[in-house]
């Protein structure tokens, strides 16, 4: 009994100290008892940590919420200002009884000095690196003190930009709404792109400790790090080397094993070195279950964990999860040689990737809650994706990303942190990428889900160093001297410094120099027929969306069309007074100047363009929905040719107008209920172009199958006024051109504006597609202004099901609860045919909320325009 009262006072005072122990180490997070100011001015404040100074300044009620209306000009004075962080905390006398104990800080934005007790231990330069120091000696029994000053980002870019003697591209960094004039100081900073500005986001440059900061109290060695290296997998056995890193106090003797569950895999006695140490140990595990993305399989995980032990005793353990797979990048030359392929081979299995581009979900990177990373996986997975690519201009994401990534079956295309500009070679510079590159590929490389190492996006095509009459117009504003300057510095950066530590740290993964990236000494373009494609002549060009289907390469990473968010997020950040495409505040939330107008200019082409300012934000979703659908079925359509298709972009970082699927409330737009059917894994593609209908049958499916094209044309009614049913074999994870007709087989373009083609796939008399179409123009349509439509609101196990039936067609059919209910409905803006029951679930986000038919708004198409 007593000694049972000893472990329950044992416990209670480690969780009054903060610590969470395991053998021979125990660790504080520094994240109470902060407070903040202005250098060397004006009173402190309360700070949460991780946090930003903005959202610091926020909560203390400094400054407004930037995100509304056009406050974001209020508050760019934050980061010309250097900021002071200070926390004072209390160590017991047992924890400085540890033989070492190490200041870890994960997460520092970005020019910081940190003084513990007064002296100066840290001077961080680099957003994107964790930094650690032995600090012991510095701490006392009692009250401690650690501070951080964190010099302007401005004034630290300006500094370099100064020594450097002339400016760099840098694109989307929005120097004049900064108040810099043409001063582009982003480029000099080892700090997220996106942070300045870019044509979908606002210019907010924060400083903070936006990751945690602990401190790590241990004995004699330590475990740093474990990479489980796969050396080779078949079906028997998978050969995998353990590469434990291990940091010791002393020379001695040690022991390390490798643990599935309580299954030991290996050991290995080890002579310990003072200081950093690396050990290989041989693994297999036999009868081996792979890994893969969730639409081929089910993406198994392994926790290995590596245990060092002291005479006998464990004293530190390190765990990972890890997947099985091979994966690699497939590019074997034509038969005619005019190109190569460009896709992704998991487990042998070639791979339609289907996915997204993906940004930082906010501005303010630490209020980005789990939640938020969950839904917005579980928001990928649903719409049957199976790759994100996280761009450059970002950062390399949290943890939990990956794991989510990897738990889901997701791949992830990874970017190193460059994007649309060019860099600096000065050594400092060069440095600080090396220790950034090293950091995150030795965090990142146990997880399964990545498939590449990229080394930026867009520089290779903006620069064209190899054409003089391609690019964007960069090289020709530098001299000749400069130009040898900037693109030496280039490729060292990009052709020598990256795929060196890739190859080092992370062997075996496949690196690709830029996206979207051709052959060395050639660059890519909307045809190019190898590698990886960014199209955007819809949008930027005025292409119409059938464009997609002539401009279409090996790989489609890029390409996208905007909308605006839904209503109820619009009055997130405008009053009524704004609601107007050409107001200052909507101005302020879209970031690519043309796209207002252009939104419209596309709408006037394809649709009668509503007066009502509701109505004009539901057209628009439908639009950029059509568009981006009908891209996914031209590459779907092109395989094996094309063997990728990764739209711009799933998400934002702030309510916006955008290129976004879901907007930054992760409210679905019409975009991505379209993406989850075009991404479906088998499916029916139609092309109505120059009088005739081309219709594809598309599977990534494995083995062929008998199957059926129905073909009925309705009206408005319901009535059957054509009909036509084909035989066909479907094809084994490929597309087929199966059909193509002359319109006026169908019927006249008098009849098209009244009716739809109802496509339906048959297997065995199995329901595998359903497609309507419409053989012309939303423009033309002559749809029911007011379709009465049934409907039914009843609770049900997962929230409520809505039932819904009408008479007449209704086409797009947008489901809402109004502005004081949110959640997520199973499916959004479809075409409720005549005669036919459709059933929706709605999960609301409130919990106890009572929801009735009446509450619930309906609009379509044909009450809209």
């Amino acid at each position: 009994m007593r000694f049972f009262s000893f472990l329950i006072l044992m416990a209670l005072l480690s969780a009054l100290l903060g610590c969470q122990t395991q053998p021979n180490s125990a660790m504080i997070e520094l994240k109470d008892n902060w407070t903040f100011r202005q250098a060397n001015k004006g009173n402190w404040m309360p700070a949460t940590v991780p946090g930003t100074v903005h959202t610091d300044l926020m909560q203390n009620g400094k400054i407004p919420d930037p995100y509304f209306r056009m406050q974001e000009e209020e508050v760019q004075w934050v980061d010309k200002a250097d900021w002071e962080y200070s926390c004072r905390f209390t160590i017991e006398e047992d924890f400085l009884k540890f033989e070492a104990i190490t200041l870890e800080c994960l997460g520092l934005d970005t020019y910081a000095d940190v003084y513990l007790n007064g002296q100066l231990l840290i001077l961080a330069d680099n957003f994107f690196v964790a930094y650690e120091k032995e600090v012991k000696p510095l701490l006392k029994v009692g009250q401690n003190h650690l501070r951080i000053f964190f010099h302007s980002p401005i004034t630290v870019g300006l500094q370099a930009l100064s020594k450097h003697k002339y400016g760099l591209p840098a694109t989307n960094d929005q120097s004049e709404r900064g108040g810099l004039g043409d001063k582009k100081v982003s480029v000099f900073l080892r700090k997220p792109g996106y942070h300045f500005g870019w044509d979908w986001g606002p210019r907010l440059v924060t400083s903070g400790i936006y990751r945690p900061i602990r401190l790590m109290g241990w004995n004699k060695a330590r475990l740093t790090d474990v990479y489980f290296q796969q050396d080779s997998l078949n079906d028997e056995k998978a050969k995998l080397t353990a590469r434990c890193e291990v940091e010791s106090l002393v020379e001695h003797e040690g022991l390390i094993e490798i643990f599935q569950g309580d299954t030991l895999l290996g050991m290995q006695e080890v002579a310990m070195l003072k200081g950093k140490n690396e050990f290989h140990i041989p693994l297999e595990i036999y009868a081996p279950i792979r890994w893969w993305t969730h639409d081929l399989g089910k993406p198994h995980l392994y926790k290995l964990t590596a245990r060092l032990s002291y005479q006998r005793k464990p004293i530190n353990e390190l765990s990972r999860k890890i997947g099985l797979r091979t994966i690699k990048i497939v590019q074997t030359p034509d038969e005619n040689k005019k190109g190569s392929s460009f896709y992704f081979e998991l487990n042998g299995r070639p791979v339609f990737a289907k996915g997204a581009n993906y940004i930082p979900n906010d501005m303010f990177i630490p209020r980005v809650s789990d939640e938020r990373y969950q839904n917005l996986i579980q928001s990928t997975v649903d719409a049957n994706m199976n790759m994100l690519r996280i761009w450059g201009g970002g950062f390399y994401e949290n943890d939990i990303f990956y794991d989510l990534c990897n738990e889901q079956g997701v791949l992830v295309w990874q970017d190193f942190m460059f994007a649309c500009s060019m860099y600096p070679g000065d050594p400092e510079f060069l440095r600080n990428v090396e220790e950034e590159a090293v950091y995150n590929v030795k965090r990142l490389r146990n997880h399964p889900c990545l498939a590449i190492w990229c080394g930026n996006n867009e520089i290779d095509v903006a620069w064209s160093q190899y054409n003089e009459f391609m690019g964007w117009g960069w090289k020709q504003l530098y001299t000749m001297a400069q130009r040898r300057e900037i693109w030496q510095t280039y490729d060292t950066i990009f052709h020598k410094l990256l795929p060196t530590i890739v190859g080092a740290h992370h062997p075996g993964m496949f690196y690709w120099p830029s996206s979207p990236y051709n052959v060395p000494g050639r660059h890519a373009n909307s045809h190019t027929p190898n590698g990886d494609i960014h199209y955007w002549g819809v949008w930027h060009s005025e292409h119409p969306f059938s464009a997609y289907y002539d401009n279409i390469g090996r790989f489609m990473s890029e390409y996208g069309f905007q909308s605006f968010p839904e209503f109820k997020t619009v009055k997130t950040y405008a009053l009524p007074e704004d609601w107007n495409i050409e107001s200052p505040v909507m101005a302020a939330h879209q970031r690519s100047g043309i796209g207002n107008l252009r939104i419209r200019s596309y709408m006037q082409q394809n649709y009668r363009v509503p007066a009502n300012f509701e109505h004009f934000l539901y057209v628009g979703q439908l639009l950029q929905a059509e568009g981006i659908k009908m891209a996914i079925e031209a590459h779907r359509a092109s395989m094996p040719y094309c063997m990728g298709s990764l739209y711009w972009q799933i998400n934002d970082v702030w309510p916006v107008a955008s290129w976004s699927g879901m907007d930054y409330y992760q409210r679905w737009k019409a975009m991505h209920y379209f993406i989850k059917k075009a991404f479906e894994p088998t499916i029916t593609a139609a092309l109505v172009r120059d009088g005739k209908l081309r219709l594809s049958v598309i599977s990534d499916e494995l083995g062929e199958r008998a199957g059926e094209l129905r073909l009925r044309l309705i009206d408005f009614n319901g009535e059957t006024l054509w009909k036509k049913d084909t035989s066909i074999q479907m094809p084994q994870n490929t597309a087929l051109h199966a059909l193509e007709l002359p319109l006026t087989e169908i019927c006249d373009s008098n009849t098209a504006k009244k009716t739809v083609l109802l496509v339906d796939l048959y297997s065995q008399d199995h329901h595998i597609s359903h497609s309507p179409v419409y053989l012309a123009s939303a423009k033309v349509l002559e749809l029911p202004t007011a379709p009465a439509i049934e409907k039914q609101v009843l609770p049900s196990e997962e929230g409520f099901l809505i039932r819904l039936r009408a008479s007449q067609l209704a086409k797009n059919v947008f489901l809402d609860f109004g502005d004081e209910v949110d959640g997520f409905f199973s499916d959004n803006y479809f075409d409720l045919l005549p005669g036919e029951l459709v059933e929706v679930v709605f999960k609301p986000k409130q919990k106890g909320v009572s929801l009735t038919a009446e509450g619930l708004k309906i609009l379509s198409l044909g009450e809209a325009q």
